[in-house]
């Protein structure tokens, strides 16, 4: 009976590596993917039961991409060994997507930098201040977190940003921070904030091209708004 199970997981393993061959992930489910990942660390369990219960506990995908190694590690039959692996996943892409922002020649299009915020920070349970510098050419010069901290108690520190745009020779800067909360909408505080960082770049003749509001599922642009 052993033996049958044993083999029916490896050749269901194999078949997924096959359609990973030919169809990389179109058409995947979400179980899927995570299931196809989850064999790289579970040698000798069908992996699919597995999947499909960490899917149903977070929501989605993205969001067990996202889950911190004890939350994880809390779910029944995940062992940390698995836990670290898909925090592994998680942090890779996000190193994937920086490495790919830094080797494009410019800029090209605003959905270029909401993508790269929103996999930077719109999944943190902490409210990050990001901030991305550019030259004449649109070309990234810089990229940081400028502060982190627990949920709204963050704060925009205009001097800071105003400073790290002189220091990388800065000709435009873009910021964002994320609203754990899940709402768009920017507050007052926000709105003051955003003020001060235009005066304190424009100082030294650095135009703040915009500032986004991130959350998982959206975003709130102040140029957009007429607030820049």
């Amino acid at each position: 009976m052993q033996e049958e199970l044993t083999k029916h997981y490896l050749g269901h393993r194999q078949r997924l590596k096959e359609k990973f061959k030919k169809t990389k992930f179109s058409d995947w489910q979400d179980y899927e993917i995570l299931e196809f990942a989850l064999t790289f660390v579970i040698p000798r369990k069908d992996t699919k039961p597995l999947a499909k219960e960490l899917i149903k506990k977070f929501g989605s995908l993205q969001q067990v991409l996202h889950a911190d190694i004890e939350t994880l590690s809390s779910t029944k039959n995940i062992k940390e060994h698995s836990a670290v692996f898909i925090k592994f996943l998680n942090e890779f892409s996000l190193k994937y997507a920086q490495l790919k922002m830094e080797q494009k020649e410019k800029i090209s299009s605003p959905q270029d930098v909401l993508t790269f915020f929103q996999t930077n920070i719109g999944f943190s349970k902490d409210e990050i201040i990001y901030a991305l510098f550019l030259n004449a050419s649109n070309k990234i010069l810089l990229h940081l977190p400028v502060s982190k901290g627990v949920v709204n108690r963050s704060a925009i520190y205009p001097r800071k940003i105003a400073e790290l745009a002189l220091k990388c020779n800065a000709t435009s800067a873009i910021i964002a921070h994320n609203h754990p909360g899940g709402s768009c909408k920017p507050s007052q505080n926000d709105i003051i904030a955003t003020e001060a960082v235009v005066k304190a770049l424009k100082t030294i003749d650095v135009v703040l091209l915009d500032h986004l509001i991130i959350t998982n599922n959206g975003y709130y642009s102040f140029k957009d708004n007429s607030l820049i």
